[in-house]
């Protein structure tokens, strides 16, 4: 096992252990009816982030399906659609996530405004959106997604230790890469954008708060925390996103995967479901505080 190999293994084992701290936490707000719209986002997100890392090559979920006995194709086959699916659904729940704060944060003479309630309403129809679209696109996979086999001969790639892909048709190829480009920089636009406007509101508010001599408030703003950490892992997830992408698209045309490539894949897909959690234990005071008195309860 490379060196590269290792430090990824310790980067998933991390990002599962922060993620389902953060999902134990979510999921308590949330069936204790203190939760918020955020939350309800927050931890569609962290479950996303749970299972990309668990269905990546021969990780976790490929090991127990192999320990069920069920074959290489079947495990192959699973793998790759929950990851592409986990990978699909990220982009579009940190999108949300961003739109929804953007509202949130917009003054009430913004045209945004005037969406806060509807947004909150609509957040269940936009997971079902999104997770009916990326359920249904990533279901060419089981078609040409297979166990590993001899690549000289069946004209191959291979993916992992043990899967492989089948040569698709140019049209198809070219097709869902018009998609996924069309998708994945709609999105992205969207995040930026919103970003943009985030930092604008709150530049706009701070400047008012100077000129109100009410500097604490802004400090101790709940809103511009949760702001501030939102366009971080925002910015940090398109850096990543596209590296992936950029990795990704490249091996594909070239219908060629080097084995250390693609575990520099592997690390730069997987730092965005590995700080998220972190980023996010860190920010949110509700979390802080029970860590403190955990702390305190032990020692």
């Amino acid at each position: 096992m490379s060196s590269l190999e290792n430090v990824f293994y310790i980067q998933a084992g991390l990002g599962v252990l922060a993620n389902m701290f953060l999902l134990f936490f979510y999921t308590s707000i949330i069936l204790g009816d203190r939760s918020k719209p955020m939350d309800l986002i927050s931890c569609q997100l962290t479950f996303i982030h749970i299972m990309m890392i668990l269905s990546e090559g021969d990780n976790l979920l490929a090991n127990i399906l192999e320990s069920l006995k069920f074959g290489n194709d079947v495990k192959c086959k699973t793998t790759f659609y929950i990851n592409r699916v986990m990978r699909g659904l990220s982009i579009c729940i940190t999108c949300l996530l961003s739109v929804f704060q953007a509202v949130t944060i917009s003054p009430s003479t913004s045209l945004l405004a005037k969406f806060k309630n509807k947004v909150k309403t609509h957040i269940i129809y936009a997971f079902f959106y999104f997770w009916s679209f990326n359920l249904s696109f990533s279901s060419r996979l089981i078609f040409y997604v297979v166990g590993f086999t001899n690549v000289s001969e069946t004209y191959q790639m291979k993916v992992t230790k043990s899967c492989s892909l089948y040569p698709m048709n140019y049209i198809i190829r070219g097709s869902i890469l018009t998609v996924i480009i069309a998708r994945d920089v709609f999105l992205v636009g969207v995040m930026l954008t919103t970003s943009t406007y985030m930092v604008i509101t709150l530049c706009r508010h701070q400047m008012q708060c100077k000129h109100l001599h009410n500097i604490n408030y802004l400090r101790a703003s709940p809103e511009k925390r949760a702001t501030q950490t939102i366009l971080l892992l925002v910015v940090f997830f398109v850096v990543m996103y596209w590296l992936d992408f950029i990795i990704s698209f490249t091996s594909t045309l070239s219908w060629k995967y080097v084995p250390v490539v693609l575990t520099v894949q592997k690390l730069v897909m997987y730092a965005y479901p590995t700080i998220t959690p972190l980023v996010q234990i860190t920010s949110d005071k509700r979390i802080i505080s029970i860590l403190k008195n955990m702390h305190s309860t032990f020692y």
